[in-house]
């Protein structure tokens, strides 16, 4: 692989070679504040109908981040979905944080912002941006409800509305409180987000290019949900609901696991989703999504 460069500043349509990948990878996201995270899990599938296998091991985020600068490094062609929200709702209010001058105009520019301010934490972790005086504002955390956390469940990003849709239960990005939050897993993805900035790109921030590995917003409750498991349920905890799950996207049964959490299952399930799915051009030009949002906000990859 040749130098490394930033994604081009034009945009491509999502189409041909642009859409034909050889790897697929599923990460799903934590973001406890301590170095190997137990929720961290990564799961990869080739072409074909192979099942997706874990590699297992006591992963930090900077090993991924590390790992991932390394995948881009040797160009391949990769999908590769991170089970976190890149950036919080902008187009409600016309800002990620209504009233703080220093709020970004873009993702990219958020990422800085947030691994800036964070720079003392450890284990890329971000508790240092959710107690800044500006930032704690607009965040609801256990004990400290900002006062510019409006009324209910908080704001939402358009896809997340697109997610409601589609009978899923988004939570806000700026809800920090209670065991179904993603608002740790955002923040401290966006460090990593940063750290791979002019590495990889992510979509729909960065065009999506025709060669070299990609990054996308996966939902692993989204992946159960096509696959099968009714509203409700969408963890599994055994082989047999993992096969079946699995078979949905055309995928062979998995060799067995060493255990079987959420968070294993969820990466594996993701992966062979990803790849039933990278094919599908709908999926790549989302009927919503405005040049504005794929600068902003970004978008759920699979909803539509």
């Amino acid at each position: 692989m040749g130098p490394r460069q930033k994604a081009p500043a034009h945009r491509r349509r999502a189409g041909g070679a642009a859409l034909t990948f050889t790897d697929f990878i599923a990460i799903d996201w934590s973001g406890q504040a301590v170095e190997r995270p137990a929720g961290l899990a990564v799961a990869h599938v080739g072409t074909g109908t192979g099942a997706p296998r874990l590699i297992d091991r006591r992963w930090s985020r900077a090993d991924i981040a590390e790992w991932l600068g390394e995948l881009a490094d040797t160009g391949t062609r990769a999908l590769i979905g991170l089970d976190l929200s890149p950036a919080f709702p902008f187009d409600d209010e016309g800002a990620y944080f209504p009233g703080w001058e220093a709020s970004p105009p873009d993702a990219p520019a958020l990422w800085a912002l947030v691994d800036q301010l964070s720079a003392d934490d450890p284990h890329l972790a971000a508790s240092s941006f959710v107690a800044h005086p500006h930032a704690r504002r607009h965040f609801r955390q256990r004990g400290d409800c900002g006062d510019l956390f409006p009324a209910g469940r908080g704001r939402f990003r358009v896809c997340e509305h697109g997610q409601e849709a589609m009978r899923l239960s988004p939570y806000s990005c700026f809800n920090l409180v209670g065991a179904s939050q993603v608002g740790k897993s955002s923040l401290t993805g966006m460090r990593v987000l940063h750290r791979l900035r002019g590495r990889i790109g992510m979509w729909p921030f960065d065009p999506l290019p025709a060669t070299g590995p990609v990054l996308v917003e996966i939902y692993t409750s989204l992946a159960a949900r096509l696959a099968g498991m009714r509203k409700g349920i969408s963890k599994i905890r055994d082989a047999a609901t993992l096969d079946a799950m699995l078979a949905a996207f055309g995928s062979d049964a998995h060799a067995p696991l060493p255990r079987y959490d959420d968070h294993a299952t969820d990466a594996m399930l993701s992966a062979a989703w990803l790849r039933s799915a990278a094919a599908s051009p709908a999926l790549w030009r989302p009927s919503r999504l405005t040049p504005a949002l794929a600068r902003t906000e970004g978008w759920t990859f699979g909803v539509p």
